[in-house]
C-alpha cells in the first residue's frame, strides 16, 4: 500500500531522483551531510559464521503468493533494507545487484537495477537471478509480473513500521534463503543490542518533542511525518514523543505549515542527512516557515542521521537509536 511510509518516501525519493538530489548509481559518492550525524560507517557487520542455505523451501509472501526457492546464488533484494539483511546474514557474496537505497559499503560497486526506484525488469533479468526479494511497495507492478513470468520466484516482504519489525523481517528473510538458524541469531543480536542502547537512556520526566521532517530542497519537498511516518516507534524507544503523531497528524507525511509546526511544538527536529544538506544545512532548516518559531528552531536543536538506515529497521537500528540518543541528549547522558 503506498500510504505506508515506504511507499510515501519512495514516491517522494522518486521526484527528488528527477529532480536532480540523487543519482540513478546510489549516490555511493556521496558528500558530507550539512548537520551532525553521529551513525556509524556505513558498513554492515555480518555474522561471524557464514550460513549454508539449506534448500529448497517453501515460504509464504506477503502478496498471499507461495513461493519456493530452490537455490540462493544470485539473489536480487529490491530495497536497501532487504539488501542490509542478507548482508548481514553472511550471504552478500550471493547477491549480484541492488536498490538506489542499498549505499553500504559492501554493496555500492553491485550494478544497480532500478531507476527512480522503479524497478527494470529488463536489468534484473539480464543478471539470471535465481531469487528477487522485494517489499509491498516495490513496483511498477508490470514489471514484477514481468520477473515472474520468466520463472523467478520473488518473495515479497511487509514493510518495516517500527521495531518489533526487526525480527520478523530478518526471520522472513532468513527462511526464504534457507538459513532459518542464523536469521534466530541475527534477530537475538540486533535486539539484545537494541536493549543495551535502550538501558542507557536517559531518565527524564519530561520526554522530548521531536518532529521528523522529510525535506527535499531541491525538488522543494517539505513534509512533517504523522503517526504512520514510521518515525514514532524510533522515537518512542530513544524515551521521546513525535511531535507530529502527538499534535494528531494521522497521515504518513503532511506538508509542513506554519501551523503543523506549531501544534508539534517540537523540543528538537529529526532530518535525514541528505535532506539537511539539500536546504543549506540547519541555517537553512530555519528559513522554513515557522521551523525558528518552535523551540527545536530556536534552540537550533536538530538530529541528522544518515538516509540509508534511519528507518530500516534491521540489523543496524541500534546503530540508529544510539545516534538518536546522543544526539537528543547529548552531554546530560
Amino acid at each position: 500500500m503506498r500510504t505506508r511510509v515506504a511507499g510515501a518516501l519512495l514516491a517522494v525519493l522518486a521526484l527528488t531522483v528527477t529532480a536532480g538530489c540523487a543519482s540513478d548509481d546510489g549516490g555511493s559518492a556521496e558528500r558530507e551531510p550539512a548537520g551532525r550525524s553521529t551513525t556509524a560507517a556505513d558498513r554492515v557487520e555480518p555474522l561471524a559464521d557464514t550460513p549454508v542455505p539449506q534448500l529448497p523451501v517453501t515460504v509464504r509472501s506477503s502478496d498471499g503468493r507461495k513461493v519456493t526457492v530452490r537455490d540462493a546464488e544470485r539473489i536480487v533484494p529490491l530495497s536497501g533494507s532487504l539488501s542490509e539483511i542478507v548482508f548481514t546474514l553472511g550471504l552478500g557474496d550471493r547477491v549480484v545487484a541492488r536498490d538506489i537505497t542499498a549505499t553500504f559499503a559492501q554493496a555500492e560497486k553491485l550494478p544497480v537495477v532500478t531507476r527512480n526506484h522503479d524497478v527494470s525488469a529488463e536489468s534484473v533479468l539480464s543478471l539470471k537471478p535465481d531469487l528477487v526479494l522485494a517489499e509491498t511497495t516495490t513496483g511498477p507492478d508490470e514489471a514484477m509480473d514481468q520477473i515472474r513470468d520468466a520463472g523467478v520466484p520473488v518473495l515479497v516482504v511487509d514493510p518495516a513500521k517500527g521495531l518489533e519489525d526487526v525480527g520478523l523481517r530478518i526471520g522472513t528473510v532468513a527462511r526464504a534463503l534457507g538459513v532459518p538458524a542464523a536469521g534466530e541469531e541475527l534477530t537475538k543480536r540486533s535486539e539484545d543490542r537494541i536493549a543495551a542502547v535502550r538501558k542507557d537512556i536517559p531518565k527524564k520526566t519530561d520526554k522530548p518533542r521531536v518532529a521528523f521532517l522529510y525535506l527535499r530542497g531541491t525538488a522543494s519537498v517539505y513534509l512533517i511525518g504523522g503517526k504512520d511516518s514510521g518515525a514514532t516507534s524510533l522515537l518512542e524507544a530513544a524515551g521521546a514523543v513525535d511531535g507530529g503523531a502527538e499534535s494528531g497528524l494521522e497521515k504518513d507525511f503532511t506538508t509542513i505549515t506554519t501551523e503543523a509546526l506549531a501544534k508539534a511544538a517540537p523540543d528538537a527536529i529529526l532530518v535525514m542527512s541528505k535532506g539537511l544538506e539539500s536546504v543549506g544545512g540547519i541555517d537553512g532548516l530555519v528559513k522554513i516557515p515557522g521551523v525558528a518559531q518552535t523551540p527545536a528552531g530556536m534552540e537550533r536543536r536538530v538530529v541528522s542521521i544518515e538516509d540509508g538506515v534511519l528507518l530500516n529497521y534491521g540489523p543496524r537500528t541500534d546503530e540508529v537509536l544510539k545516534s538518536l540518543v546522543d544526539q537528543l541528549y547529548g552531554d546530560t547522558k
